[in-house]
Parts: C-alpha cells; structure tokens; sequence
C-alpha cells in the first residue's frame, strides 16, 4: 500500500477517545519502534514544531483482540516516496504535494500491517489531565496579559480579548502537563524596545501571580463554556480554542485538546518567577488546577 496522499482525519478536537481505523501505512521508525499510520485517529500527537502538548498514551487493537501500546505519537509528513517523523519533516506544515499525519509508534513485532482493521484508543484519565493543563494555560495568558496591560508605554498588538498580548510577544516555550502548564517569557531588548516596562517587576511577582489567579478564578465561577472550532478534520486545518468569558468571546489559535469549560478546572493557582538565561531575564509562570 502506499503512503497517504491526505492529511490524517482527527477526531481528538471533539473529545473523541476512540476511533476504529484502517492501517495505511507501517515503517520503521528506529529505536526498537514502528510507526503506524492509519486513515483515521482520536490520538493527539506531539508536534514537533511547538510541542507544547505531549501525546496521548493508549493501545492499538487488532481484529484478534491483540493489544499493541502506543509508545507515542508524533506528527509525521511525507511527499509519496517517504515518511519524515517529528524533527525530521523539511517542510512546513501544509506545503502543497505533502501529507500531513499522525504516526502511531508502538514496538517491532506487533504484527500490524497495511490494511489492518484496528481500534485506536487514547487512555482518557491522561487526556482529561493534559485537557485541563490546556485550557487552564489559555485562560491563565488572558489573565496575565491583563494584569501586564499597564506595563506598556507603546502600542502592541493584541490579544483575544483586546489587551496588549504580552503572552503572544514574549512567549519562549511553553509545556503543557498533567492538570497545569509551564510556560516562559524572554524579558530581552526587543521586548523593553516595544514598549514593556520591566522596572520594579521582581517585587510584584507574588501580587501579579494572586492578580492572574484571582481573574481566572472568576471565569472558572463564571462556568465560562469551552469550545473547538475548526475548519476541516485534517491534522492540518485551523483549530481554535474558543471560550465564553464574562468580558467577551476569546478565539485562540490551537491544536491541542481541551476540557469543556472553565468550571471543570475546579481551583486554579498561578505562581511567576524570574529566572536568568543566559544574560537575558525570564519569566516563568506555572498553573495548576484543582481538576
């Protein structure tokens, strides 16, 4: 069989946890593993791009019961001759010629092959938990960019909520884990060049972190609903974090997965901290939820 000539079809944006698919494709994938490629997915891979959100975990079923782990699921990309995994894809996603899918690494030897009617399932406990994390570091952006929002002596471009986006400007990485998140801003010379104060922000860090955990707070009162809207089912086409926040409809760019509503982070802690890199300041903010 050949490899894909179209994006994998996910399901995992709706919540999906299991999907019964058609084997497409199996290629080694070095290190003891395969890499299983199929029509359809409720699997979340990891990107490798912006891999903020790591990968379900679950099993791959075959037709006689069988059961193979899924070590992981990465991003995968290939232009008819091969398949390039993760870090190793040359282009960028959507270039015209090129499939876009989701590789399902599990052990050599667990006799999956092209054209296998299998059931894919992600485990829904680690789901639900990285879920939350998601929403949580949304919603916990908003919030900091809010309670930044005097910080700034120039126009910048702005949020989803119509705020200086101080998340989308100085954002280094961000990390998405079990119930919380971790995410890191670079305070370098463009940042002071666009107009962001840093004087005096070492000494407001704990008042910052009790301001930003306050305002989500209110939203996770509020039982502010959680959506996916999307353009197609392809791992390619736009998504977006879409929330019903008492000060307005926020639409965020994302392909990760999400929890329903605000309400189902239950308490929500946001601490900051400054740390060095290199010469150049960062600000680390860690959520935690209560889900």
């Amino acid at each position: 069989m050949t490899l894909p000539a179209h994006d994998t079809r996910v399901t995992y944006p709706t919540g999906a946890l299991g999907e019964r698919a058609r084997v497409l494709h199996v290629a080694p994938a070095g290190d003891g593993l395969d890499a299983v490629v199929t029509d359809v997915t409720a699997f979340h891979p990891v990107d490798a791009a912006w891999p903020d959100q790591p990968a379900d975990t679950g099993t791959i079923t075959l037709a006689d019961g069988a059961q193979a782990p899924v070590r992981d699921a990465v991003v995968a990309a290939s232009d008819g001759e091969a398949l390039h995994l993760g870090a190793d894809i040359p282009v960028r996603k959507g270039t015209e010629g090129w499939a876009f899918l989701v590789a399902h690494l599990v052990d050599e030897g667990s006799a999956i092959a092209e054209g296998d009617e299998v059931e894919i399932t992600a485990e829904a406990t680690a789901r639900r938990a990285l879920s939350a994390g998601h929403t949580a570091c949304h919603a916990a952006s908003l919030a900091l960019n809010l309670a930044l929002e005097g910080r700034w002596s120039k126009p910048a471009r702005t949020d989803a909520l119509g705020r200086p986006d101080f998340d989308g400007i100085a954002i280094a990485s961000s990390r998405i884990e079990p119930n919380g998140s971790l995410d890191r801003y670079r305070l370098n010379k463009s940042l002071r060049r666009a107009g962001f104060d840093v004087a005096g922000l070492a000494e407001e860090l704990d008042a910052l972190g009790r301001a930003v955990s306050a305002t989500v707070g209110e939203w996770v009162a509020a039982g502010s609903h959680v959506r996916i809207d999307r353009d197609g089912d392809g791992l390619t086409d736009r998504r977006y974090w879409v929330a019903e926040l008492p000060g307005g409809t926020a639409s965020i760019a994302c392909g990760g997965t999400h929890v329903g509503s605000l309400a189902e982070l239950g308490r929500v802690e946001v601490s900051l901290e400054l740390v060095d890199d290199a010469g150049t300041p960062v600000l680390e903010m860690r959520t935690r939820t209560g889900a």
